[in-house]
């Protein structure tokens, strides 16, 4: 075993618990504690056979400990209000006809992109450039976006039970819209 890995075993077993302690002041939460220790540690061995051993060890893991609990609370921070918008999304209810109404139950379950593209391409009538430019997808994206999006709806709408197909539910609630 080489020097420096020796040398970093001893600094791990030392740094380890404190680490620890000072993730768990920061998070309130054993788990997460241990992980940003662990992630801290990491990095600092990266450096550590990078650099051939950070001049102050301890004090690089807790400013790297420190960085990844503030970069973990900004995404936090985002993920919050990203919730706090969808669910606003969540609870609107248009006003249109039962065909209609099934077509946007069917549409909430697909995924955001597939919902997303529907919505320009069909509800908004826009070309397929357009969507792709608005989106800043390429064009191939969002056809394979559209066409998976509708042959789901097709799919959970059956349309030998008698539902319209998307496009003609969709452009049925245009056209009954206030």
């Amino acid at each position: 075993m080489a020097a420096d890995e020796r040398e970093f075993q001893e600094f791990f077993a030392s740094q380890y618990g404190p680490l620890c302690r000072l993730g768990y002041l920061l998070t309130g939460n054993r788990a997460e504690a241990e992980d940003l220790a662990q992630d801290a540690l990491v990095r600092t061995y990266g450096r550590w056979v990078r650099l051939r051993r950070p001049a102050d060890p301890a004090r690089y893991a807790r400013r790297v400990l420190v960085n990844r609990y503030r970069s973990l609370l900004r995404r936090a921070v985002v993920e919050a209000r990203h919730r706090a918008l969808t669910s606003s999304r969540e609870g609107y209810v248009p006003e249109f006809g039962e065909d209609t109404m099934a077509v946007w139950a069917a549409a909430r379950k697909l995924p955001q992109r597939q919902q997303v593209v529907l919505a320009l391409r069909y509800h908004e009538d826009l070309p397929e450039a357009e969507v792709a430019r608005l989106l800043r997808l390429p064009l191939g994206t969002v056809k394979s976006l559209a066409r998976r999006g509708l042959a789901s709806l097709r799919a959970e709408l059956d349309p030998s039970a008698g539902w319209p197909l998307p496009s003609q539910a969709v452009r049925h609630a245009k056209e009954t819209r206030p």
